[in-house]
């Protein structure tokens, strides 16, 4: 995808998680959701401030609370926003917001899109509602993470197996093993998630399985 193309599928993407939300009774809003820690509504709150991030201050002031941990700055933030705004206003928010091109500090738009689409997942997996990812923007999210480093290791954390997509043109690792399924299913494991590991087949399915599952246990 270009950047052009990268920008229309974030945007599509917040639309279709604000419709999804819209669903949700006030029980689910305070689900947990994939994300350990996280709420479902945190999740939301997280998404809606990508395009209308705190400002540097702000951040600065948030970044010395959680001394400096990446993961603990954006769980507080996010939490904060959450209990502070009302869940109509967060949908109200990503749709208002969804065609923004504004991105917070040190990222970009390939991680804005990669970051919507898996953590759309991680509100609607566990409330077992049905929210399929475009398959080209997912190849463009599996991509980019699968080239970085930080904070994901998905190179390190998959070494060994080769990751082919069984419903788009995508491929990665030059292991003996191959896992192979849905290009979403493959995405969320790139990104350390484990609950569509079910959706995910070939020779090296039981052996990544078995080895994700020693590594939660260590």
């Amino acid at each position: 995808m270009d950047r052009e193309q990268r920008w229309r599928a974030i945007e599509q993407e917040r639309l279709k998680l604000a419709s999804l939300l819209d669903t949700l009774t006030a029980e689910e809003w305070d689900r947990p959701s994939l994300c350990e820690g996280w709420r479902v509504r945190d999740v939301a709150a997280h998404v809606s401030l990508a395009p209308q991030p705190p400002g540097v201050l702000d951040m600065l002031v948030w970044a010395v609370r959680a001394r400096g941990r990446f993961h603990r700055l954006n769980h507080d933030i996010s939490v904060a926003h959450a209990d502070a705004r009302p869940v109509a206003g967060l949908v109200a928010d990503l749709r208002a917001h969804a065609a923004s091109r504004r991105l917070p500090p040190f990222t970009n738009s390939r991680n804005i899109l990669y970051d919507t689409l898996v953590h759309a997942q991680d509100i609607a997996i566990p409330l077992q509602r049905p929210h399929p990812m475009p398959v080209a923007a997912a190849a463009d999210g599996a991509t980019r993470v699968w080239s970085m480093g930080w904070p994901f290791w998905a190179r390190r954390r998959l070494a060994g197996y080769r990751l082919v997509a069984t419903d788009v043109e995508w491929q990665a690792g030059g292991g003996v093993r191959e896992v192979s399924g849905p290009i979403e299913a493959l995405l969320l494991l790139l990104t350390g998630r484990t609950a569509a590991l079910h959706r995910l087949g070939g020779p090296g399915a039981c052996a990544l399985t078995a080895e994700l599952g020693e590594r939660r246990r260590a």
